[in-house]
């Protein structure tokens, strides 16, 4: 008598993650990457001479207390959509985007400080990556700004509840990104200087 056994494997559960977290965690590396090539190129020019060293925009460091308490906000309005206390989301994604407002109209104003210091985008190389790596930063915070304003959309909605998290997830990722990206740009200036 044969018997005809066979084992069995349980087939493995593959790795997996939301295409969309997926796609904005790629967004985030390249985003990284930009700045780290101008971080680099930063360093490099300014070994070659030509630079001409001035005091960063005190709006700068204001502007730094202002995304950090923005990133408290919009993290509390996470917890509040886990909590599905929509009227607090509401509430926190409309402070936050103001407070994002305010960033950009802060980094405004520090260029302003910056032309009244006579540092214009061209002429001192000190200057120009400066105007750069932080226009390229307040391009992105506009994005996030949009974002934001999606979200705020979406909560007005009742699309925000603790069934539905993945668009103020992916929203709170990027905006906390965009915090910790600032903080680097400052004190990387602050240190190269």
């Amino acid at each position: 008598m044969t018997s005809d056994f066979r084992i069995v494997e349980e087939p493995k559960q593959p790795l997996a993650m939301n295409a969309k977290k997926f796609a904005m965690w790629l967004f985030l590396v390249s985003i990284g990457m930009l700045f780290a090539a101008f971080s680099s190129a930063y360093i490099v020019r300014q070994a070659e001479g030509n630079w001409v060293d001035f005091a960063l925009p005190t709006m700068f460091y204001y502007t730094t207390a202002i995304i950090v308490v923005s990133s408290i906000f919009i993290q509390w309005a996470y917890f509040a959509a886990k909590n599905n206390q929509l009227e607090k989301v509401k509430l926190l994604i409309g402070i936050t985007t103001v407070l994002g407002i305010s960033f950009l109209v802060g980094q405004v104003i520090g260029w302003k400080q910056m032309t009244e210091s006579s540092i214009y985008l061209v002429g001192n190389p000190s200057g120009s990556f400066v105007y750069i790596l932080t226009g390229l930063h307040g391009a992105h915070l506009i994005g996030g700004i949009v974002f934001l304003l999606i979200i705020l959309i979406a909560a007005f909605r009742m699309k925000i509840n603790s069934k539905n998290l993945l668009g103020i997830e992916l929203c709170v990722t990027y905006w906390h990104f965009l915090g910790g990206l600032w903080i680097y740009l400052l004190v990387f200036l602050i240190l190269n200087r």
